[in-house]
């Protein structure tokens, strides 16, 4: 097994770990995570970006070769998304699961663009 296809299979994991956890056990948590800007319903924003991690998770681990830059492009595509909702969660000084420190959410801000090239290089064709 390849180091892009490992690197491939652990963001998929986390995706998944991540969707679950929107979904589930830490649903209540992250929705102070919710920027008080987005227009929708804190649940609603919180089901799409756990369902949409799902989704990428589960393509990441079984799109055919061919598909699998596409993927990396919608899951990079993902990660840039989210970073303005997560300058807004570091700004707000909120609490989430494994967010609780303000040191911690401005971390997160550098991990973004490594889960970009992560996303990307994990995919790509050779």
């Amino acid at each position: 097994m390849t180091a892009r296809t490992v690197a491939r299979f652990a963001l998929a994991a986390l995706l998944l770990f991540t969707g679950s956890g929107h979904l589930t056990w830490g649903r209540r948590g992250f929705r102070a995570a919710v920027p008080p800007y987005v227009p929708f319903d804190k649940d609603t924003v919180l089901v799409a970006s756990g369902v949409a991690e799902l989704a990428l998770g589960t393509a990441l681990a079984v799109a055919p070769r061919r598909a699998r830059p596409w993927v990396g492009v919608a899951t990079a595509a993902f990660f840039v998304a989210v970073l303005p909702g997560n300058i807004a969660h570091w700004v707000s000084r909120r609490d989430a699961p494994g967010l609780d420190s303000d040191d911690k959410r401005f971390a997160r801000l550098f991990l973004q663009p490594v889960l970009v090239w992560w996303a990307w290089w994990s995919t790509r064709n050779r």
